[in-house]
């Protein structure tokens, strides 16, 4: 079997190919994602090689044929080549010496199938050469092609070696897996395996966890995966309080409303107890989850919610009000949820500070008092009020225009 890919014609990638080129079977291979993915049709992000070359020669060749080689991880035999602007990972076979459940300390090696024993699933040890001619020394093939998430040997001696195993095998199973296409359950022998190994993710970095996390919430369908999570104890130590049932009623409703998925509207209706401080979110990431949190406290309509905090927040809410089955009181529901989105995001307070200033109202906390009172009545009418009248109101009665 043979890769046919455009990636594999890319100018910067041939010319890190040909610097690599030796003769025998000194040559370099693809592995992991780019093979995986473009065997089942699906894009590919990064372009990943490995190579029998060790990583002092593997930068001496890249940089005598005029490329950049950016030692990103050398202890492990990682090279970056920089190549048209393009990186490319470059790893040299390994084999494990000793693991500790966080990390390996390895030697090299020259031998293909010692660097893919390593490795954790089947379907990601299948490699290509410079050709696309499809090399198979554990015989992945048939479990890529199944959709079976398969751990490379005894399950339990992998997940040892590195305990971020267990989260991804469930990413994995979401995004690849049987569960997803229809072909049956989850692996029997993983899952087992992953639930009796399940304390060992308490020794994980909490980011590396929330890194695993948001990606196996971004598929397509995560929520038969995050179920087997559940039952078998691991959602529990990957998020203390979290609980997957509103998770594929939320999957049927973003269809049904024609969005895409959003795994911070995903993870808020697991409602685990603190996940940003669990997952290590980014400020960025926690202020998001927490606007949702608290549009789900004290609802607005989906317009009102889209202009005050953004389209992804307004459109968490009403997927998740509707999960929990509260309509809100929007009309159309989810029908309109797109037009109320847009209408909201798109909607503009006609009423300026300077308008109050030219109307005599001094600067100071008057003028912001003010401005605060007419952005909430304009609110209050659905965006109907013109700047007129939020004008007329502003200089109504009882109100000071000197004040301040």
């Amino acid at each position: 079997m043979r890769l046919e890919a455009d990636w594999l014609a890319s100018a910067p990638l041939r010319a890190v190919l040909d610097a690599l080129d030796g003769p025998g079977n000194d040559t370099v291979f693809f592995v992991g994602g780019c093979v995986r993915n473009t065997l089942l049709g699906q894009p590919v992000a990064d372009i990943d090689l490995t190579t029998p070359i060790e990583p002092g020669e593997v930068t001496r060749r890249l940089e005598a044929a005029g490329l950049k080689a950016v030692p990103t991880g050398i202890e492990h035999g990682t090279v970056m080549a920089v190549s048209g602007g393009e990186g490319f990972e470059i790893t040299t076979f390994r084999a494990d010496v000793a693991t500790d459940g966080r990390r390996a300390t390895v030697r090299f090696s020259t031998d293909i199938a010692v660097d893919a024993a390593r490795r954790d699933f089947t379907m990601n040890a299948i490699y290509a050469d410079p050709a696309g001619e499809i090399v198979d020394p554990l015989g992945g093939l048939p479990d890529l092609l199944a959709r079976r998430i398969r751990f490379i040997g005894e399950p339990r001696d992998r997940i040892r070696e590195d305990y971020l195993r267990i989260p991804r095998f469930f990413r994995f199973t979401a995004w690849y897996g049987e569960a997803r296409h229809g072909n049956g359950g989850i692996e029997p022998e993983g899952l087992a395996a992953c639930a009796e190994l399940a304390e060992g993710i308490d020794g994980l970095a909490r980011e590396r966890i929330g890194a695993e996390m948001k990606k196996l919430l971004a598929a397509p369908d995560p929520a038969p995966a995050v179920a087997a999570m559940a039952a078998c104890g691991v959602l529990a130590r990957c998020l203390p309080g979290a609980s997957a049932a509103l998770l594929a009623p939320l999957v049927d409703l973003e269809g049904k409303a024609g969005v895409g998925a959003d795994w911070m509207a995903r993870l808020t209706a697991l409602g685990a107890e603190n996940p940003a401080r669990t997952l290590r979110l980014s400020r960025a990431e926690a202020k998001g989850l927490a606007v949702i949190r608290a549009l789900l406290a004290a609802p607005v309509p989906v317009a009102i919610a889209a202009h005050r905090h953004g389209a992804r927040a307004a459109q968490a809410m009403a997927l998740l009000r509707a999960t929990k089955g509260d309509s809100g009181g929007d009309a159309g529901g989810l029908a309109s949820l797109q037009t109320e989105i847009a209408r909201g995001a798109g909607a503009e307070f006609p009423l300026l500070a300077a308008d109050l200033i030219a109307a005599g109202i001094r600067p100071g906390p008057a003028l912001g008092v003010a401005l605060e009172a007419a952005r909430t009545r304009w609110l209050d009418s659905d965006f109907a009020l013109d700047k007129g009248e939020l004008l007329a109101g502003a200089l109504g009665e009882g109100f000071d225009p000197g004040a301040g």
